[in-house]
């Protein structure tokens, strides 16, 4: 086990609350019913969640509902409430403590909403997968009627809705920055990340008689301030326009009001004066982490300034590691929101022990036989880590959850294996999945203390692997054997995103999950063959799918199995261009994959590729105005396009596609022959049906004197072809019956994400 540069108070330490003498409830109580069976009078914490409740260590709810039952905690679930009035929130009664407010394992909009913009009409998190079952910004909506309901009430909001608007972020649905959601919901604090710590802590104060108002400086939570606190070091972040005329002392992004100076909270009039430095005076001086915060520019500056959003987001990112990460601060009118470093991430045993907790396993008795999608997924797969060092710009797992890997041990894993066997009806034997954010992820991170403890790296794999990163698969390997061995397990899958950069450094670990744990398809994220789009994912190049793929095809043969790779591609992602997606559909059609179900770039709340998307600018390095400028596709006619490259097989795309490679002076992939990306209109069928012999010395198809993406025409597949239909002809010939040359064998149609 690696030991980290800082520490925490262990999880299952602290001494237990009271209400512990009523044991373990069969499931948490949904309603008052439920409460006077267990003998209860009232609730200490209850959970308000827009998914339904399904008790297992998938679901959030299910996960901090059980860890606080553990410390003695009463807790209660309302899932899925009528946000169009307070009853359903007045139903379990007043809560002791608090109520915690999610929307659930899901963003709301993203849920509701395809990328597109389009309402969805399903929601994989409710009973019979029905849609609108939760408002649209559930955090704000639940939050506020929580309010409604019992004022005096202290509330607390979190999940990944909560967690990705903690600052001033841009809203995809709204186009425009809104306001932390800690403003907008009235909620009185706000607990980011995996929050088992944050929320342990802050019960137990709250158990012990202090307000929220007097817990300002716990890891991993947000709250508001009237003023930055006294005694501390204010780092102003960097100026865009730098070197300029230096403001005194005020940060030229922080909001005053005319006349006003705010140096001190005029509640706290006792409190020591600021020390302001201007980031780029601050050079190398040594300052205490512990009484240092960084100044963000203020809520009004960055829904103005795009560039100043940019900006922000790389100071946010930045400042993500938990072991060297500096308190935050960002102003939204007269209020300050104040972002306290990440949490220190769970070490094996307490991460052994969120998992080992007593879950049922099914959803709530009360659904009876209604269907939950989102449990039919992941009833028998595994969770065995947390977090993802990858840093793809376009993912919101690191802000999330972190760059830390967070592992289990392998007992742990086992015994869910055994539990699931117990409780999950029906179970026949085979386990869905053992991953997580990235599946073979589990147990690597840096070698090196001193090195995570300074690190503030976007990412341990890009440009390449970091030299202090551990690549070793073999606890991965191991496992995977242990779970086969298991009596009454036959087929353990793998259907966690795999990171194929770091599985080409163990083959070793390739054999294994080829041979064993591939049920013919493996999905895979190359995401992009252009390395300009790639650069803006922080993606690696193909050469090193290629080189995955030479593995995967020969550990396959081995062992004798006809198996394929799925890979996933993102159409108008930042920096890319029509002559990209036009390069990658050309390099779809040569290697013969036609994706059936294809992704389009979703701006999601906080990520690095949405500060792009809105900014213009390239957040991966210094921002200024004169700065890397990122174009991206925002037309809703060139999402179209450059999605429809993807779907280059699709005749409903055609027409769209041939207008746009005529625009890019690119009519010679129109046609027909394996040269071609679409066949021309319907009215050129006559012209094209019989294919002209080249005269010698002329060219056909793209030039290859150019630099123009081409067909290849020597692939394997293609020779194969040739040769069968010379065959046929020659059948043909022979037996002058007329019989048209066998079709070409097709691989599989390829299915991506939604």
């Amino acid at each position: 086990m690696i030991k980290r540069h800082k520490t925490a108070k262990q999880l299952f330490s602290y001494p237990l609350y009271w209400a512990e003498c009523y044991g373990v409830s069969p499931f948490l109580p949904t309603t008052r019913e439920e409460m006077d069976a267990l003998g209860w009078d009232s609730c200490d914490v209850i959970i308000v969640s827009g998914d339904a409740y399904v008790d297992h260590p998938s679901f959030g709810m299910a996960v901090l509902g059980r860890l606080l039952e553990a410390q003695g905690y009463r807790v209660g679930i309302i899932d899925q409430p009528d946000w169009r009035n307070t009853d359903d929130f007045m139903r379990l009664g007043r809560p002791n403590l608090y109520f915690g407010v999610t929307a659930g394992n899901m963003d709301s909009l993203i849920n509701r909403y395809t990328a597109d913009l389009k309402v969805r009409n399903d929601d994989a998190y409710t009973p019979y997968g029905v849609g609108g079952k939760r408002p649209d910004r559930a955090v704000i909506v639940y939050s506020q009627r929580c309010k409604e309901a019992f004022q005096d009430v202290p509330v607390m909001i979190g999940g990944i809705e909560a967690s990705l608007r903690r600052i001033a972020q841009y809203d995809y649905w709204s186009d425009e920055v809104r306001r932390s959601v800690l403003i907008d919901s009235t909620a009185d604090i706000l607990l980011y990340g995996n929050a088992e710590r944050a929320m342990i802590e802050v019960t137990h104060q709250m158990a012990m008689g202090k307000t929220l108002d007097e817990l300002t400086d716990i890891r991993g939570t947000t709250i508001v301030r009237n003023a930055p606190p006294g005694g501390f070091t204010e780092i102003d972040s960097t100026r865009v326009d730098w070197p300029g005329k230096v403001d005194q002392i005020y940060s030229p992004y922080e909001y005053i009001p005319e006349g006003k100076c705010q140096t001190k909270d005029e509640e706290e009039s006792d409190v020591m004066p600021i020390r302001v430095i201007p980031a780029p005076l601050r050079r190398g001086e040594k300052l205490d982490p512990e009484k240092t915060y960084i100044r963000l520019p203020s809520f009004e500056k960055v829904s103005k300034d795009p560039v100043l959003y940019a900006h922000t987001s790389r100071i946010l990112h930045l400042e993500s590691n938990p072991h060297n990460a500096r308190a935050l601060i960002q102003k939204h009118g007269k209020k300050e929101i104040w972002v306290n470093p990440p949490p220190i991430p769970l070490e094996t045993p307490e991460m052994d022990g969120v998992f080992d907790l007593p879950y049922a396993r099914v959803p709530h008795p009360k659904y009876k036989k209604a269907r939950i999608p989102a449990y039919d997924m992941i009833k028998t797969s595994i969770n065995i880590m947390r977090g993802c060092f990858g840093g793809c710009t376009f993912c919101s797992i690191t802000e999330h959850e972190g760059r830390v890997i967070q592992s289990r041990s392998h007992e742990s894993i086992l015994n869910e294996i055994e539990d699931i066997k117990a409780k999950v009806p029906g179970f026949t034997g085979h386990i869905s999945d053992l991953g997580g954010p990235t599946s073979n992820m589990y147990t690597l991170n840096c070698n090196d203390d001193e090195v995570q403890a300074s690190c503030r790296k976007l990412s341990c794999v890009y440009p390449t692997i970091c030299s202090n990163l551990n690549t070793d698969h073999s606890p991965t390997t191991e496992l995977y054997r242990k779970t086969r061995a298991i009596e009454g397990i036959h087929t353990v899958s793998i259907a966690s995103g795999l990171r194929y950069d770091l599985a080409v450094e163990d083959p070793e670990y390739v054999r294994e999950l080829v041979t064993h744990h591939v049920g013919g398809l493996l999905k895979i994220a190359p995401e992009h063959s252009e390395q300009g789009t790639l650069s803006k994912m922080m993606k690696p190049g193909m050469g090193t799918y290629d080189r995955f793929k030479r593995m995967f095809d020969k550990y396959s043969k081995e062992a004798g199995k006809k198996q394929h790779l799925i890979p996933y591609f993102i159409a108008a992602h930042p920096g890319s261009s029509d002559e990209d997606m036009l390069n990658l559909a050309v390099w779809l059609k040569t290697h013969d994959f036609k994706p059936d179900q294809v992704q389009t770039f979703y701006p999601s709340p906080m990520s690095l590729a949405t500060a792009m998307y809105h900014s213009g600018k390239n957040p991966l390095k210094p921002v200024t105005y004169k700065s890397e400028d990122v174009y991206t596709p925002k037309d809703a006619k060139q999402r179209t396009v450059q999605k429809g490259f993807l779907r280059y097989h699709d005749a409903s795309n055609w027409q769209d596609l041939r207008n746009t490679l005529i625009k890019m002076g690119r009519a010679d992939l129109i046609g027909h022959g394996d040269n071609k990306l679409v066949p021309a209109e319907e009215k050129d069928k006559q012209i094209h049906r019989r294919p002209q012999k080249a005269k010698p010395g002329q060219a056909t198809g793209a030039s290859h004197s150019s630099n123009r993406p081409t067909l290849e025409k020597n692939t394997a597949a293609e020779k194969a072809r040739r040769k069968t239909n010379n065959e046929a002809k020659h059948s043909a010939g022979r037996s002058n019956s007329g019989t048209a040359p066998s079709a070409k064998r097709r691989k599989p149609k390829v299915k991506s994400r939604q």
